[in-house]
């Protein structure tokens, strides 16, 4: 992790936001925002620039466009196929953890500057 800037709300002590920069082993730079003051429906996008024009997830992962193109346009299921995969790791007393994005977390905490923001009220 290059930077973090982590928002706190005035009357909050966790982060309603975070604006991440990283780099991969081969020092290509990826860029992260998360924002959870959204309103409404809820939603979240993977946007990728590759050497092919952008690349774009959205809808839980039921939306891939790339180039313009939408390859993959299918019902969401994204909480389906958890809730799946719940119930077969209880059932076989399986562990299936990636601490990888746990990491980036204490990261950001550990080298992110701290900006406080309006407060936030449900």
């Amino acid at each position: 992790m290059t930077a973090a800037e982590l928002c706190f709300p005035a009357n909050r002590a966790a982060p309603i936001a975070a604006r991440l920069s990283l780099a991969d082993a081969a020092g290509l730079p990826i860029a992260a925002e998360f924002d959870f003051r959204q309103t409404g429906p809820q939603s979240w996008d993977i946007l990728v620039e590759t050497d092919g024009g952008p690349l774009k997830l959205s809808g839980g992962g039921a939306r891939l466009v790339a180039g313009g193109e939408v390859l993959v346009e299918a019902a969401e299921t994204e909480y389906r196929g958890l809730y799946r995969r719940f119930v077969e790791i209880t059932a076989t007393g399986a562990s299936d953890v990636d601490l990888t994005p746990l990491r980036l977390v204490a990261d950001a905490f550990m080298l992110g500057r701290r900006r406080i923001v309006e407060a936030f009220e449900e």
